[in-house]
């Protein structure tokens, strides 16, 4: 066995000085918010630089209980040259159906992939392959780690060609994601990535292991760049005797004697019998001079066309993000951000007030570029708040305190400058004392919808960036949590009815005719009295084929199959799992559908809901 150590390299970063934001533009008598300042990232000349600001960075941030109700060690936060792999030839594949993602040329890892040749899922800590046409499976394998009792960590995969790319997230017990103790140690504890050979029987190539949690992914073609945060490993002691002030004076000393090691996260991987280990260097290391200390977010890129992972040739950002926005050439993190400290003047928790966004260029090759950095008010829902069109970045986004005594929300548009990602234009006063519920950015076209009793659904022509402009608003009660584009210039809503004082009722989906940019109406709607669905927060379990109409929609414990038109949405039938609790995704391949449950998988003739065959797990 070869054992590799990287440690980290002293080198001088460059120091990008960002501008401040551009004068905002509003479209209409909504208020204008005032500029905001981008971060400027502060280069370090030596390792002893940068310990030494992370330290008062952090310092600066901590309160009697740490760093905050969000602190997490190596645990999921929630709410991407040498011998390539043969492809498949055999036959060719049929037409199938893929991961319902944000933008169709960054494909985002989800717990199933098919090809057409072949179905790849994961779950219960078992990977399985399906050859669709003979309706079998083809192949079995653990990816769990050594030890575990299975289940024990969620996954997700990426496909490329023979090769499966498993991403998965483990899962501390409770007192070590709220209560981190010990020193940093050379023992990465966090995400588990396994390079799989799917041209035989399943195997593992390669395995790659980062202290901290899987944010994202995101693949185009066979390059994977995946995408974790790290809190640093600092030994608080969460002692429940003192007073704030005692506390707090005790965390700061902690982090005054903290070496560089408990912020810059260890990594291993292995290649057969090859192990090399490392943690990730200084010199791959910026911090905006706003950062706070309290984690850093490291960018990976693997080639999925090789034979093994490496030591992912990481880049890092000591910043706070918790969303990744991506396409062919660009990746984009967003992170929200306190003023002017996360304690408010009780003690308590306040809520964020601007969000900070990082721009990385994927067009060159070796590791990401990072290139420029702005700053916004308020906070985007999740990553369909932000979309990149002709080179400018559109993020909506909720304001709770920085614009006014009530929520209020914006869609502001960033264009790059230099390192600064300033703000050109914006419309505010969006759905006041309301929340963001949901947005979609169609091309020059953007709409969201916010609620709180009733379901205002925007539309903002952002054909002139600079003017951005409410042109339509449709008031209906309820509210819509996704947004799917349809033929003809229409749009699928999947959220909740509600009654007038804003209670929910159960699943709605409706059909909204925007093709007047004046007057948006929803022209269909389906109800289901008290029900759910989690494409509510989970888009990746939606699935349209766009030629038939056909949408399965997982619905409780089942898939409902519906029948969309401009005018109407029926139900053609149901599908359920033995013994699931939820049947969480669905797929096409060729003109039979294939639902995924952690029980099996069940193929379904679509036009009639008449099952066809049924693989069980076990």
């Amino acid at each position: 066995m070869t054992r590799g150590t990287t440690h980290a390299a002293v080198g001088a970063l460059l120091a990008l000085g960002l501008l401040a934001g551009s004068t905002p533009h509003t479209g209409g008598p909504e208020r204008t918010a005032p500029p905001t300042a981008a971060p400027r990232l502060v280069g370090y000349d030596s390792c002893a630089e940068a310990l030494t600001d992370l330290r008062a960075a952090a310092s600066a941030v901590v309160g009697p209980w740490g760093f905050g109700p969000s602190w997490r060690t190596g645990v999921d936060l929630a709410l991407p040259a040498a011998g390539g792999a043969v492809p498949m030839t055999a036959r060719s594949a049929p037409a199938h159906s893929t991961t319902n993602s944000h933008e169709p040329d960054a494909a985002e890892p989800d717990l199933v992939k098919t090809d057409g040749r072949r179905i790849v899922t994961v779950t219960s800590g078992v990977l399985r392959v399906v050859d669709p046409a003979t309706q079998r499976v083809t192949g079995r394998l653990t990816v769990d780690p050594p030890g575990s009792r299975g289940g024990g960590a969620r996954a997700d995969l990426l496909l490329h060609g023979d090769r499966a790319l498993v991403l998965t997230h483990p899962v501390a017990p409770l007192a070590e994601r709220v209560k981190p103790t010990g020193p940093a140690t050379d023992d990465p504890s966090g995400p588990r990535l396994l390079l799989v050979d799917l041209a035989g029987a399943p195997r593992v190539l390669a395995t790659y292991r980062i202290d901290g949690a899987l944010l994202d992914a995101r693949q185009t073609g066979a390059t994977a760049r995946v995408v974790v945060r790290t809190a640093p490993r600092l030994p608080f002691s969460y002692d429940e005797r003192g007073t704030d002030a005692e506390r707090t004076a005790a965390n700061r000393a902690v982090i005054a004697r903290a070496g560089l090691d408990a912020w810059l996260p260890a990594y291993e991987w292995t290649a057969g019998e090859a192990r090399g280990t490392g943690r990730v260097g200084c010199d791959r290391v910026s911090r905006p001079d706003t950062g706070s200390g309290t984690s850093l977010v490291t960018v990976l890129s693997f080639d999925l066309g090789a034979d093994r992972l490496g030591d992912g040739d990481p880049v890092g950002v000591a910043a706070d993000a918790d969303l990744v926005y991506g396409t062919a050439d660009a990746l984009w993190l967003a992170g929200s951000r306190f003023a002017p400290t996360p304690w408010n003047a009780r003690g308590r928790w306040a809520r964020p007030e601007t969000t900070d966004v990082y721009q990385f260029d994927l067009t060159g090759p070796g590791r990401p570029r990072y290139v420029a950095a702005g700053r916004v008010h308020g906070v985007p829902i999740n990553q369909y708040a932000l979309s990149e069109w002709q080179g400018d970045l559109r993020i909506a986004t909720t304001s709770d305190t920085s614009v006014g005594p009530v929520s209020e929300s914006a869609v502001q548009v960033l264009r790059r400058r230099g390192d600064t990602l300033e703000r050109i234009g914006q419309v505010t006063g969006l759905g006041r004392g309301e929340r963001i519920k949901s947005v979609r950015f169609l091309g020059p076209t953007g709409y969201v919808v916010t609620f709180r009793e009733t379901d205002p659904l925007y539309r903002v022509d952002l054909s002139d960036p600079t003017a951005p402009r409410v042109t339509g608003e449709l008031k209906i009660t309820g509210w819509s949590a996704y947004l799917h584009p349809l033929p003809d210039g229409r749009l699928l809503g999947v959220g909740q009815e509600a009654d007038r004082r804003g209670r929910p009722l159960g699943l709605q989906v409706a059909v909204f005719d925007v093709r007047d940019p004046q007057r948006p109406v929803r022209s269909a709607q389906y109800h289901v009295p008290g029900a759910e669905s989690i494409v509510e927060f989970e888009p990746h379990a939606f699935l349209h084929q766009p030629s038939t109409g056909l949408v399965a929609l997982p619905v409780d414990r089942g898939v409902r199959l519906l029948r969309v038109t401009a005018t109407a949405v029926t139900e053609v039938g149901r599908v359920d799992h033995e013994g699931a609790d939820l049947v969480s995704r669905s797929l096409l391949v060729g003109d039979v559908l294939w639902t995924v449950s952690h029980t099996g998988l069940k193929a379904t003739d679509p036009t009639t809901a008449r099952s066809l065959a049924w693989l069980p797990s076990t």
